[in-house]
């Protein structure tokens, strides 16, 4: 080996070194910061399925067929060898990871000040963990994020959706679309989320089209004087064309926000959000970006910082909590809000009104409204337009009939 090869290994050698110094000694801050989570250590970690439904059926949107409405999700119960436990969404995945936390101290996993480590995956492990942690400490998980948001948040209907079309077993007709909108209001909501995109698969293109704009126009009419806000989603199933003309078709709106009109582009983003601003909705919310995982290319978050996405949708479950704590500076930056994506559950609705309350810049949360015999949903009341988070340590759900 030459002097200068000896000199790189060497130096090498000493860059990892300090490296994982610098690591002993971060963790070793984080044990006598957090002593509490330092106490503990997970010796069991179980996967649940747990069973959950709709208060409707939910039928199709743009792009995909009927939602149903008797569902089951898959749940990830940690307990520790002090006897603290705490659960949450997860993924039968996880099976396989299960040695990356078991035997490990909680603080070694989690700490408030950076959620989860990077070593572990989001979506098996950090909303289970976000729980715990918040049990173990006695505080709910929006204190914990630093409470810079406020307990009663927007929240809207995420269960509008093209449910005029016959389905087994099912009635329907506009009608249906116009009841469920009155179910909604009924329950609490202010803000309602309605599916468009018809002419994509369902409709031949210009029905389909012509359909959206009338159910669009038809709950307006019939909530515009009801405090209401109307919100839309095309679930990429339009093209920039058929945005504009939707938008055109629907006339003078208050439209609170249209989204995933199209897959994300920066360029016909740029188009669309140039002609919103034009023709008299520079107003309404451009979201896009609903799940997108951590390491792969985000193009919403590109155009959050040109200016054509002004609401970050990225999935609750899919980034975890961690992730939204990385990205709120730099919607702050841009001037842009968030709105985490909670279809699925009303876990996700939950943990977003966390997210809400404690990191702030959180526009709106996306409600998912369900019923369940082995789910305890805690004290989230949904009234006059908001939602209001549970003030219970974790997250303050609880498992029912599970051993």
């Amino acid at each position: 080996m030459n002097k200068r090869e000896f000199i790189k290994t060497f130096a090498g050698a000493a860059a990892g070194s300090m490296l994982l110094s610098h690591r002993v000694l971060a963790a070793e801050l984080m044990r006598e910061k957090y002593p509490e989570l330092s106490k503990h250590k997970i010796d069991k970690a179980d996967l649940l399925s747990v069973n959950f439904n709709y208060p409707r059926f939910v039928g199709k949107n743009g792009t995909k067929g009927d939602h149903g409405q008797y569902h089951k999700t898959t749940i990830l119960r940690l307990r520790t060898d002090q006897g603290a436990e705490g659960w949450g969404i997860s993924s039968n995945d996880a099976k396989d990871s299960m040695d990356k936390i078991v035997g490990k101290r909680v603080v070694d996993l989690i700490t408030p000040d950076a959620g989860v480590i990077q070593e572990l995956e989001p979506i098996y492990f950090d909303l289970p963990l976000f729980d715990l942690m918040g049990i173990i400490m006695q505080k709910p998980v929006y204190e914990i994020l630093g409470a810079h948001g406020t307990k009663s948040i927007p929240v809207y209907s995420g269960m509008i959706y093209i449910d005029e079309l016959s389905s087994k077993n099912r009635k329907a007709g506009i009608d249906k679309v116009m009841d469920n909108c009155a179910w909604d209001f009924d329950y609490g909501y202010r803000q309602l989320k309605v599916k468009i995109g018809r002419g994509k698969m369902w409709y031949p293109a210009r029905e389909g089209m012509e359909t959206d704009i009338k159910i669009y126009q038809m709950i307006h009419e019939a909530y515009k004087d009801k405090g209401v806000q109307l919100l839309v989603d095309a679930n990429n199933a339009y093209t920039l064309q058929d945005t504009i003309t939707f938008l055109d078709g629907i006339g003078d709106t208050s439209l609170y926000w249209v989204e995933e009109p199209f897959q994300e582009a920066i360029q016909k983003g740029k188009k669309l959000r140039d002609w919103m601003d034009k023709n008299g909705f520079d107003q309404t919310r451009y979201a896009d970006g609903e799940w997108i995982f951590p390491d792969e290319e985000d193009i919403a978050l590109d155009m959050v910082d040109q200016g054509i996405v002004n609401t970050y949708l990225n999935d609750i479950h899919a980034i975890g909590i961690t992730n939204w704590m990385k990205i709120m500076p730099r919607l702050k930056k841009a001037k842009a809000d968030g709105s985490p994506h909670a279809w699925g559950d009303r876990l996700k609705t939950n943990y977003t009104t966390h997210v809400a309350a404690g990191l702030g810049g959180i526009a709106t949360v996306e409600g998912v409204t369900c019923l369940s015999d082995e789910i305890d949903y805690g004290k989230y009341p949904v009234k006059e337009g908001k939602i209001t988070v549970s003030d219970e340590p974790g997250f303050g759900m609880k498992l029912l009939k599970q051993k």
